[in-house]
C-alpha cells in the first residue's frame, strides 16, 4: 500500500474541499451573519489539514492500484463528512457533533434526511451549504476532483470505478478525465436550466438555487420546514417532478444523446423499464387514495406521481403528508425506497439494472431446472451478461438484504417501534431522506437516538458507495501487503 501517494492525493482533494467552503462563507460575510466565523474556521481546519498531509507525502511517485484507489475514496469521503459537519457544529445550528456529522454525511450521501427541527430559522449560509453538499455528492466527490487533480493517469480510472461502481460498466470517452468533465457539463447545464425554470415558476434566487442543487442531486434538503409543500404550486411541482426524473435516469445515457446527437441511446432497456415503473405505481396509488381514501382525481395524480417518483429516485422531496395516506399506498412507497434508479444516476437503492439481471438469472435457473440441458445466455439490452457480473448483482443484493436487517434490529433496540426502524435504515441505506412514522416527512431523524444515529449515518455512507468500497476495507487480507510509507 502507497501511503504516501494515498496522503497526497486526499490531501490536495482536501484543499479542493475547502475552497467550496468559500461560497457560503462570502454569502455569510455579505449578509452578516454570525455563522461567518464558523465557515472561516472550518474551512481553515480543511485547508491546513489538507496541505499538511500533501507536504508530508515522501513521493508522488508509484502507481496507484486497486487497494490505494478503495483507501482514497473511503478516505476522502471519511475526510469531507468529518469536515463538512464542523460548520453546522461550530455554528450552532445543531447541539452535538453527532448531529452535525448526521446532517453533512445526509448531505453528501444526497440522502436529505435532517435531525434541524426548523431550518427556516437557520442563517442562509447554512443552508447553502447543506444544498452545496448535496450538489457535491449528487455526481461524486471523486468525479468532481478527478478533473482538478492533474497527473492522476491510470489511477484515475481506479478512483472512478471505485467511487461510481455499478453492475454494468462502459467508458463513453477513451480517457477517464473526459468523461468526468463532460458528466459534469451535462450535470451542471441540467442545474442551470433548472435554476432558470425554478425563478420563472416563482421563486427567489435562493430558494431556486437550493432546490435546483437538491433535485438534480435527487438529494431532498429543502430551505423549508415543509419542503415542496410549502410552495403549494402545480408548476413548482411539475418542473422538480421532471428533473427528478431526469435525476434518476442513467447519466451515460445523457452522455451518449449529447456526443452522438441522437435520441436512439433512451431506448436503453433499463431506462424504459424505470418509467415503467414509475408509472404504474403511480397508478396503482392513484387507485389506493382514490377509492380508499376519497381523494379526487387530480389530488390523487398530482401528489401520487410527485411522491413515486421522489421515492423510487430516493430524493425524498414532499408535496403533502403520505403518512396519512392509506396502508397501500405506503407499502407501495416503502418497496420504492429499496428499487432505486437506474445505474449510473445519482440516486440510491438496488438500481433497476440489478433487479432486471437478478430477474432474468432467476428465471433463467427455473428454466434450467426443467430442462437441465439447456444452454442460455443472460441478456441486456441484446448483450450477454457474463456469470462473473451476475455473480457480483447477487451478492450486492444478499449484502443489501443482510445490512438492511442487521440495522433495523440495531436501530430498533434504541427505542423506535419495529416499522419506523424499518423506514429508518431504509431511507439511510437507499439514500431517500424521510421515512415513516417517527421519522416521517413532517418530522425529523432529532429524536432518535446517538447510537441510531451512528448506524443510520454507516447505512447512508454504505448506501452512496454502494457498500462493497467500505466493506472491502474489512477484509484482513486487504491490508497484507508490503506497506510503504
Amino acid at each position: 500500500m502507497n501511503y504516501s501517494l494515498v496522503r497526497g492525493i486526499v490531501g490536495r482533494l482536501l484543499i479542493g474541499y475547502a475552497l467550496t467552503m468559500l461560497i457560503p462563507f462570502i454569502l455569510a460575510v455579505f449578509n452578516r451573519e454570525s455563522s461567518s466565523s464558523a465557515f472561516l474556521l472550518s474551512l481553515t481546519i480543511t485547508a491546513v489539514l489538507g496541505f499538511l498531509m500533501y507536504r508530508l507525502r515522501e513521493s508522488t511517485e508509484g502507481k496507484m492500484g486497486i487497494r490505494e484507489s478503495f483507501v482514497i475514496v473511503a478516505g476522502a469521503w471519511f475526510f469531507t463528512s468529518l469536515l463538512g459537519a464542523l460548520p453546522f457544529w461550530i455554528s450552532g445550528s445543531v447541539p452535538t457533533y453527532i448531529d452535525a456529522l448526521f446532517e453533512a454525511v445526509s448531505g453528501l450521501t444526497t440522502t436529505g434526511s435532517s435531525v434541524i427541527d426548523d431550518v427556516e430559522i437557520l442563517p442562509m449560509s447554512i443552508l447553502l451549504w447543506r444544498s452545496i453538499t448535496h450538489w457535491l455528492g449528487g455526481m461524486g466527490i471523486i468525479v468532481l476532483f478527478i478533473i482538478l487533480l492533474p497527473n492522476t493517469g491510470f489511477g484515475a480510472v481506479q478512483l472512478f470505478n471505485a467511487e461510481v461502481p455499478g453492475p454494468l460498466s462502459k467508458r463513453i470517452m477513451p480517457r477517464i478525465r473526459d468523461t468526468a468533465i463532460s458528466l459534469w457539463r451535462i450535470y451542471t447545464f441540467f442545474t442551470l436550466v433548472l435554476i432558470g425554470l425554478l425563478l420563472a415558476a416563482g421563486l427567489d434566487l435562493f430558494d431556486a438555487v437550493n432546490n435546483a442543487f437538491s433535485t438534480v442531486s435527487a438529494g431532498g434538503f429543502s430551505t423549508k420546514n415543509a419542503s415542496i409543500m410549502h410552495y403549494n404550486s402545480l408548476a413548482i411541482e411539475g418542473i422538480i417532478i421532471v428533473f427528478i426524473i431526469i435525476a434518476g435516469g442513467n447519466y451515460r445515457l445523457y452522455l451518449e444523446a449529447w456526443t452522438k446527437k441522437s435520441l436512439k441511446p433512451f431506448r436503453n432497456t433499463e431506462f424504459i423499464t424505470y418509467l415503467s415503473i414509475i408509472c404504474v405505481s403511480t397508478v396503482l396509488i392513484m387507485g389506493g387514495l382514490w377509492l380508499t381514501h376519497d381523494k379526487p382525481p387530480d389530488y390523487a395524480l398530482r401528489h401520487g406521481l410527485f411522491q413515486v417518483v421522489s421515492m423510487v429516485t430516493g430524493t425524498g422531496f414532499v408535496s403533502t403528508d403520505y403518512d396519512l395516506w392509506p396502508a397501500i399506498t405506503k407499502l407501495i412507497l416503502f418497496v420504492l425506497m429499496f428499487i432505486g434508479g437506474c445505474a449510473g444516476s445519482t440516486t440510491g437503492g438496488i438500481k433497476i439494472a440489478r433487479i432486471m439481471l437478478l430477474t432474468k438469472h432467476t428465471w433463467s435457473m427455473l428454466t434450467r431446472g426443467l430442462h437441465p440441458q439447456a444452454v442460455s445466455s443472460i441478456k441486456l439490452d441484446g448483450k450477454p451478461i457474463n456469470a462473473a457480473a451476475v455473480n457480483m448483482v447477487s451478492l450486492f443484493f444478499f449484502l443489501y438484504v443482510g445490512i438492511f436487517a442487521i440495522a433495523t434490529i440495531l436501530v430498533a433496540g434504541t427505542g423506535l417501534e419495529p416499522m419506523d426502524a424499518m423506514s429508518a435504515v431504509a431511507a439511510s441505506l437507499g439514500n431517500v431522506g424521510p421515512g415513516f412514522g417517527i421519522v416521517g416527512p413532517t418530522t425529523t431523524f432529532a429524536s432518535v437516538t446517538i447510537f441510531g444515529k451512528s448506524v443510520l449515518i454507516l447505512c447512508m455512507l454504505l448506501g452512496r458507495l454502494e457498500l462493497f468500497t467500505l466493506l472491502i476495507l474489512l477484509r484482513p487480507e486487504f491490508w497484507k501487503t508490503k506497506n510503504r510509507w
